[in-house]
């Protein structure tokens, strides 16, 4: 392919500001795909372009300007960046057929960012026959691995990865699988070590908002307040970490603080989890008539934003499912549930399935698929949570009862709305506190 061909994959126009690297973990969500340090992101991008343009047959440059719209599709929330990220790993294929381990992991990382998993395992498969020590490739593995739901191996991945090449994002990736696994403390020990290794504003913002992550969804919110404060700190308006700092905010009541940071991310990143968020911070500071609206126009915006990425390649159903479960049609809910469910049975798909078939009056069967979201030991309060809504639609009221203080007790303000009817039932059971 020459120059002229090329020139529709150096023609994205990068963002107007610089991005930070996205977190690995979320609370209820599957863990990002790969870190990408992306401090002056939008100037690399240009270099990159400029570079291509006068050296078309640099393999490793092709590479490095995929794995930029990657991060850049992830940062603004822009899917049609992918397209092009997987043109430039052709071009480095092109001009590097053999031995190309850049571009394969490159090309394993697009395929997990828009969750075609299979795929990505295997292209990371490749890559690591050429080179056994590519930490991008291994650290796309154990994403992989992770969300296949095939916990064991990517914990046996993690570790390998850990002893062969031990860093930040493997680091942060041997965490999230302790965490799944139920080890929230070796999840905390190996992410302490990684702050200690952690130098750069980019690294010291990524491993702090993991920490902060963590302390949320176990409910420490003092410890993840701190953690937030670090890492925007290092970079200041670094996203992930304010929208734990408005999820924060929320869980604590203080639904105005919690608004202002979700509103700012939105803006920036208006990705399904982010806007429900923001949707919902309307609904509990209720006021009035104008918050319900907003809360209405966040959940629209949702499914504008899934209708663009599934155009663009991203497999987007667990995505629909969560926010339309709760917050849209209950039945195309389930619907999207059952087809992740099916591609990938991992903790949050289980979950996602339950919550979608309890909504849709199917109790028996989302008792089954709320057990399987808890079987490798993981605790997430808002599993818990649906799993106790699901028991008390069964008439099972003492494991409701206890299944709802035990997501209340695990972190009482996990979701705004959540939070509340949680209470609401708890106290409807007899178990008030």
């Amino acid at each position: 392919m020459g120059l002229t061909a090329a020139s529709s994959v150096l023609s994205g126009t990068p963002a107007d500001q610089p991005a930070g690297p996205v977190s690995l973990r979320a609370a209820g969500a599957p863990a990002s795909l790969q870190q990408v340090s992306a401090d002056g992101l939008a100037g690399r991008i240009s270099a990159l372009q400029k570079h291509l343009r006068a050296q078309p047959k640099d393999a490793s440059g092709w590479s490095g300007l995929g794995a930029a719209y990657i991060e850049q599709a992830r940062t603004t929330g822009d899917p049609t960046r992918y397209p092009q990220a997987e043109k430039t790993f052709a071009r480095s294929l092109a001009v590097q057929p053999r031995d190309n381990d850049e571009a394969l992991a490159g090309r394993a990382s697009l395929a997990a960012a828009r969750h075609d998993f299979p795929s990505a395992l295997r292209d990371a498969d490749k890559a690591l026959k050429i080179n056994s020590y590519s930490q991008s490739a291994m650290a796309v593995r154990i994403d992989a691995l992770v969300e296949l739901g095939r916990y064991k191996d990517a914990s046996a991945a993690a570790e390998h990865a850990d002893s062969v090449r031990p860093g930040i994002p493997i680091f942060t990736r041997l965490a999230y699988v302790k965490e799944l696994r139920g080890d929230p403390k070796g999840a905390r020990e190996v992410l302490d070590r990684a702050r200690e290794s952690a130098t750069s504003p980019s690294d010291i913002a990524y491993v702090s908002t993991s920490l902060g992550q963590l302390a949320f969804g176990q409910g420490r919110y003092d410890a993840a307040r701190s953690a937030f404060r670090t890492a925007l700190r290092a970079a200041p308006g670094y996203l992930p970490a304010l929208e734990y700092r408005g999820r924060t905010a929320a869980a604590e009541g203080r639904f105005g603080a919690a608004v202002r940071d979700l509103e700012e991310v939105v803006r920036s990143s208006p990705l399904p989890a982010q806007l429900a968020a923001l949707g919902e911070a309307y609904e509990a500071r209720g006021d009035g008539k104008k918050d319900a609206e907003k809360a209405k126009q966040q959940y629209a915006v949702v499914d504008t934003w899934i209708t663009l990425a599934r155009a663009n390649g991203v497999a987007t159903d667990l995505d629909s499912a969560l926010v339309a479960a709760d917050h849209g049609d209950v039945e195309e809910a389930l619907k999207a549930a059952r087809a992740e469910w099916d591609r990938r049975q991992t903790v949050h798909t289980a979950d996602a399935l339950a919550w979608a078939l309890h909504r849709n009056g199917k109790d028996r069967e989302a008792l089954t698929a709320a057990k399987r979201a808890a079987e490798p030991g993981y605790r997430n309060a808002a599993f818990l949570y649906h799993r106790g809504m699901i028991e008390k639609s069964l008439g099972d009221d003492e494991s409701a009862r206890d299944h709802l203080a035990a997501a209340l007790d695990l972190n009482p303000g996990f979701s705004p709305t959540g939070a509340r009817d949680a209470k609401a039932a708890l106290k409807q059971l007899g178990g008030a506190r």
